[in-house]
């Protein structure tokens, strides 16, 4: 079995409890998912079955949108419910139109500061590791995009936002920074991961359903994961060759190419080679 699943996951869980339930299930090994949703979380874990394992880097280049709520006038550790939250004295209280004002700042292309209790990877270690013994945690910033910025709902200390943005995006910091642009701070009371690119929470399967029969049922076609790229169909010829690892030339510029036979069924990814033409990698036919 080949394809990909979208999985409605519960709070409690962790994403690789969504993981073990999907190959049990299947009673299959090759199984993954395509970005981890933290167990205080709830909402869309895509889960990657057979060789749609190997499309989970092009899976990750799609937007992720979520529904958040924050407590203002708080902060802990985590930046969230899960470490020790201390209350300001007589915090801040900006108005809605603040609000506004500087959540308008954070759309587009941001500079944005991991949060200490994170997966981030410092000198071979997970920070959340280091911060829960801790240690000082430093973590630069690095570049994501925030497409969309919505302020859903308003009643001190509670601030809904919707975000739309890309893979890697921390919405806890995104509640953390708009805070200290407004003079106060921010945890992050929950999150709800509503959609990944097209794949969104309405028509996952909720967890608490998974079965063999209804995953199987659930199972979308691997080219599923990759409809946002580029498509090339491939003549038998042309794949033939491809299959055998050679380089083809299909006339396209394109770093990759989703590559179909006739029959419109994914076959691998055509990656732009040295030469300027491409090869299938990864090649679901061959070992190419």
């Amino acid at each position: 079995m080949n394809g990909v699943i979208p999985i409605d996951k519960p709070v409690g869980v962790s994403s690789r409890k969504v993981v073990d339930a999907v190959a049990r299930a299947l009673d299959m090994k090759t199984v993954g998912h395509a970005g981890t949703l933290d167990p205080l979380a709830s909402g869309v874990v895509i889960v990657c079955v057979g060789h749609a394992t190997r499309l989970v880097d092009f899976l990750h280049e799609l937007p992720k949108a979520y529904s958040a709520m924050f407590l203002l006038g708080r902060s802990s550790p985590s930046d969230d419910l899960e470490t020790q939250v201390l209350v300001e004295v007589d915090p801040v209280q900006p108005d809605g139109a603040a609000i506004e004002a500087a959540a308008a700042g954070f759309c587009g292309e941001i500079l944005q500061r991991p949060c200490d209790y994170s997966a981030v990877h410092i000198e071979g270690k997970r920070a959340y590791r280091l911060a829960r013994k801790g240690r000082e945690v430093v973590l630069a910033p690095k570049r994501v995009r925030i497409d969309q910025l919505v302020i859903t709902a308003y009643d001190w200390p509670r601030l809904g936002l919707d975000v739309v943005c890309s893979s890697g995006t921390f919405i806890r910091a995104i509640g953390r920074d708009l805070a200290a642009a407004l003079g106060t701070s921010a945890v992050m009371e929950s999150l709800v991961r509503t959609a990944i690119g097209p794949f969104n929470q309405g028509a996952a399967l909720p967890l608490d359903a998974v079965s063999p029969e209804t995953v199987r049922g659930a199972l979308l076609p691997p080219l599923a994961a990759v409809r946002h790229l580029p498509m090339t169909t491939l003549a038998d010829d042309v794949l033939e060759r491809a299959i055998r690892g050679g380089i083809i030339d299909i006339g396209a510029s394109d770093l990759f190419l989703a590559a179909v036979d006739a029959a419109g069924d994914l076959v691998g990814m055509c990656a732009k080679h040295e030469s300027g033409h491409h090869r299938l990698r990864p090649n679901f036919r061959g070992v190419g």
